[in-house]
């Protein structure tokens, strides 16, 4: 049995829902539906009942995830053992950009013993260059001149709005519909090069917002912003819409996209540790390209 179907099997069971658990892990509920239907024939046995109201334990599925969390606490136990004891080192100093993949911030600790600090891109910047961090996960465009870097993640923007603002019963957006339309985004001094990026992205498509207002990066206040804020869109990846949280997410046709790198300073004693973590955020990657639905109705 493989621990990652394991831990597939368990994220479904405590979630209670398909959907839920694959936004978690980071895949599709599609391909998370294939390895939970392979677990079953592996074990000759079904696991859940697929219901109205969700994904229910059976009998044996019950019987399983009271030895799941055990196991892979185990496993995981034995994993950190044994990167502690090939290379007993300290945790690794990693800033991260607010707003980063959300998997790719879980896929942090699983790939590496780190201490994450939330900074900014210049102050990430800053810190490798003064050797005060051993890397950082932060997003593109920046100015990465002198260290090494591995793109870790790639996903289109789309349209973030309120659910009930008049463009979320669309299928999709184009960037004619968001005429009159005020855009919220995020403090400068967090990504400079990012938020020029796109709002160069915007005037290149023709559209230019009645007026950018700068909002939280943290998600609680964006959603109530966008909740109350009347004509006032933002523009997002499909990880910003979340379970609950009263938005929907369309996609934009010709949106740009957001870009997130892992980066460190080669010439410093941890080089290549970053360099392995870069490689384990790429194994981690959900698959590219996936559908661009929108999200967020009923």
């Amino acid at each position: 049995m493989e621990l990652r179907r394991l831990r597939y099997f368990r994220a479904v069971a405590e979630e209670a829902n398909l959907t839920r658990a694959a936004e978690w892990l980071g895949i599709r509920a599609t391909s998370l539906s294939s390895q939970i239907i392979a677990l079953e024939r592996e074990l000759g046995a079904a696991l859940f009942r697929r219901t109205p109201a969700g994904m229910e334990l059976t009998a044996a599925g019950r019987a399983l995830f009271a030895h799941a969390t055990g196991v892979l606490e185990a496993a995981e136990s034995a994993e950190r053992a044994v990167r502690d004891a090939a290379d007993d080192e300290r945790a690794l100093r990693i800033g991260v950009t607010p707003g980063s993949p959300p998997w790719a911030v879980r896929a942090l600790w699983r790939g590496a013993n780190v201490e994450a600090r939330d900074l900014s891109v210049a102050r990430q910047l800053t810190s490798l260059r003064a050797g005060e961090l051993d890397g950082g996960l932060l997003v593109l465009p920046a100015d990465t001149s002198g260290l090494g870097s591995a793109l870790v993640s790639e996903a289109r923007l789309g349209v973030l709005v309120s659910r009930d603002h008049p463009l979320a019963a669309r299928p999709r957006a184009s960037w004619a519909d968001l005429d009159g339309q005020e855009l919220l985004w995020f403090d400068r001094r967090l990504a400079p090069g990012y938020h020029e990026a796109v709002l160069s992205a915007c005037r290149q498509a023709g559209w230019r917002p009645v007026r950018v207002r700068e909002g939280a990066a943290r998600h609680g206040l964006l959603a109530a912003e966008l909740s109350h804020g009347g004509a006032l869109v933002a523009l997002r990846p499909r990880w910003d819409m979340r379970e609950g949280d009263g938005l929907t997410w369309l996609p934009l046709c010709g949106g740009p996209s957001v870009r997130h790198a892992l980066v460190w300073d080669p010439a410093r004693e941890h080089a290549g540790r970053l360099h392995d973590l870069a490689a384990h955020l790429a194994r981690e990657a959900p698959p590219h390209g996936h559908e661009e639905t929108p999200r967020g109705r009923g």
